[in-house]
């Protein structure tokens, strides 16, 4: 794999409760160059107090830590946070409800995006939406047609690696499909696990989150194929684990293990 410079970033979802300054240093300790902050309901920036953002990421970056990206409501608030805070995506995974098709929920969803169009454009900040598996949007195929239409600099594709895998798509083909609108890429993993017996009359299965070296998203497949597409935006761990109470030790051997690879 040819060298590229691919800034490492972390969702910090798993500590909610730690302050800013001690986040910053937790999270550059591990070897990361930056984090992706949920902005939601007891966390260290509320959708209340978004305004705060901008202290945050200075905060942050005192400890050389950039905020790449935020996790929360797509909102004028939200939208103008970021843009003074130097953060360029505000993530989500939308839902399809169960009252609406899934056409009819791309729709709708695509109705509430134009309607923030002009501000994402004054202000230069971009919608990013993620595939997921569930009544998501699951694949690459079907986030192309949620954002194709759109200008990346305003409603861009996060592309999950670890629901890319268990939805069972092919990773080059999955980045062809979205390369046009991508801007960010999570880096998760997990396989689905079977939770009733054998001889059961159907099988019954759920997604096992764990680490890259073992899931379905083969890591190794997705940088080498990022590296030779020149993609040169951030790579974000998701640090989502079935064993919640091993995060700390997981997240080091992920990052550790893309070091490695990169």
């Amino acid at each position: 794999m040819a060298p590229t410079k691919m800034p490492l970033t972390v969702f910090t979802k798993p500590w909610r409760e730690m302050p800013l300054p001690e986040l910053g240093d937790f999270v550059r300790g591990m070897g990361f160059d930056g984090v992706e902050l949920p902005v939601r309901p007891g966390y260290q920036v509320t959708p209340e107090e978004v305004a705060k953002l901008p202290d945050a990421a200075r905060i942050l970056s005192d400890r050389g830590v950039k905020i790449g990206s935020v996790a929360g409501p797509f909102d004028e608030p939200t939208i103008a946070a970021c843009a003074e805070a130097g953060v360029p995506i505000i993530r989500d995974c939308p839902v399809i409800p169960k009252d609406m098709s899934y056409l009819e929920g791309i729709e709708a969803l695509q109705q509430e995006w134009d309607a923030l169009l002009p501000l994402l454009e004054k202000r230069g900040v971009a919608l990013g939406i993620q595939n997921h598996a569930g009544r998501c949007i699951p694949a690459g195929m079907h986030l192309l047609h949620a954002v194709g239409k759109y200008d990346p600099a305003s409603v861009c594709a996060v592309w999950d690696a670890g629901h890319n895998g268990v939805e069972g798509e092919q990773v080059d083909l999955a980045l062809d499909i979205v390369w046009s609108h991508l801007r960010l890429v999570n880096l998760k993993s997990a396989y689905w696990r079977r939770t009733n017996p054998p001889d059961a009359e159907t099988a019954e299965w759920r997604i096992h989150w764990t680490t890259g070296r073992r899931g379905r998203a083969n890591w190794p497949w997705v940088l080498r194929e990022l590296a030779e597409r020149g993609y040169a935006g951030d790579l974000c761990f998701s640090a989502e684990y079935a064993e919640h109470d091993r995060v700390n030790e997981l997240i080091v051997e992920d990052v550790r293990y893309v070091r490695s690879l990169l």
